[in-house]
């Protein structure tokens, strides 16, 4: 979930004031945590409960700690969605067919919960058909779940690239192609690929976070499904992952200690992650 959270908080000041460049400095005023790290968390802490419950409980309790996260955080830091937000406070909430790419920021947490790509994927439709029961937001988690998945479990770029376009998204364009002309786009199949293009295209961890950044739009969406995935592929340095965790509450990054103590720790490939935050 780290990635998420870092591509959130260094991206969340370019949302409303996109940056068509890769030059910028990471962390700067007024970098944020975002709604996108707290659904990132909620979901995180719903699969603490009960990933391996029935998923009819899972969905229980991923609407549970949905709703009070997201109750808890609210105001100009946290941009729900109009039905997201309404949703929220609902006496009785039901899906409401969403496509939106909500369903893919939030959803990293599954790659770790999950054994196996198929249970991973299993994950990722119970916790993100709460809300976002449209096939397009489905498919938006499921790709961006397994991306990360294949990414943790030594999956090389070839492979990745293969898994999402043969089962969810055209990626036949280059970072630097759309870049001029790409504008904000709210849904998953307008997100979900350019994210995953710049993992794709990235060098680094960091170099990925500036590539999802670098084309504009929902900026820190873009850079919170890029940089789950790059993760665990390329893994993140102690000094860019303790500064992105310094912007999280202390209930909040109680919540990240704990999946990453449960989820994180006892499955990542040591070879491949680099940072060890020093809050842990």
């Amino acid at each position: 979930m780290l990635g998420a959270i870092v591509g959130d908080v260094v991206s969340s000041r370019f949302e409303w004031d996109n940056l068509k460049s890769k030059e910028f400095e990471l962390f700067k005023p007024p970098c944020h945590a975002t709604d996108d790290s707290v659904m990132t968390i909620a979901i995180g802490n719903a699969l603490l409960k009960a990933a391996t419950a029935p998923p009819e409980k899972l969905a229980q309790t991923t609407v549970m700690s949905m709703r009070i996260l997201g109750r808890a955080y609210h105001g100009p830091n946290y941009d729900y969605g109009g039905m997201f937000y309404q949703w929220l406070y609902e006496k009785d909430p039901k899906p409401y067919n969403s496509f939106g790419n909500g369903a893919a920021m939030r959803v990293s947490g599954c790659a770790y919960a999950g054994d196996s790509l198929e249970e991973v994927l299993n994950l990722a439709h119970t916790v993100t058909a709460v809300t976002h029961n449209h096939p397009d937001g489905i498919a938006g988690a499921q790709a961006t779940a397994g991306a990360i998945y294949l990414a943790r479990t030594g999956a090389s770029k070839d492979e990745i690239r293969k898994f999402v376009q043969d089962n969810y998204y055209d990626l036949n364009f280059t970072i630097d192609g759309i870049r001029p002309t790409y504008t904000f786009q709210g849904s998953c199949k307008g997100t979900v690929p350019q994210a995953v293009v710049a993992f794709l295209e990235g060098n680094d961890f960091e170099d990925t976070i500036r590539n999802a950044i670098s084309i504009g739009g929902d900026s820190d969406t873009l850079a919170a499904i890029a940089g789950s995935i790059a993760e665990p592929f390329f893994g993140i340095s102690r000094e860019i992952g303790d500064t992105a965790l310094s912007y999280l509450d202390t209930p909040l990054l109680k919540l990240f200690c704990e999946f990453e103590k449960t989820f994180i720790f006892p499955k990542q490939p040591k070879n491949r992650i680099i940072r060890t935050a020093n809050f842990i």
